[in-house]
């Protein structure tokens, strides 16, 4: 069964959706020192509020303080009330530096010298 509302109603229960994901969601995206909220987040994607402006080129990506992604987006459409975003190319950020060589499972961590 399927309950109509007044268009007032509807806009109050959309908007009260809306806060409901921004507070949920602890992902924002960073571009150029401004933050923008992130309401949800899949694999080739991201949506955000319709009031943000549209968003294109070189983002950051975080979950709180953690730096996830740098990626390229696109805005692709606006429906429901946000505003939809996929990524060109998403990648991860690393703690350290890339290897370009492989890593002996038993490699020694440290070098510890005799100073006798």
């Amino acid at each position: 069964m399927e309950a109509i509302f007044s268009k007032e109603i509807q806009a109050g229960l959309d908007q009260a959706r809306l806060e409901s994901l921004k507070l949920a969601s602890r992902l924002r995206v960073d571009v150029g020192g401004q933050i923008h909220p992130i309401l949800r987040m899949w694999k080739t994607g991201f949506v955000m509020e319709p009031e943000t402006p549209a968003l294109r080129g070189f983002v950051d990506v975080y979950d709180g303080s953690l730096h996830l992604f740098q990626c390229l987006i696109v805005t692709s459409d606006e429906e429901d009330g946000e505003r939809c975003y996929e990524f060109k190319r998403a990648t991860a950020v690393s703690e350290g530096p890339a290897v370009d060589f492989e890593i002996a499972d038993d490699a020694p961590v440290g070098l510890i010298e005799d100073a006798r």
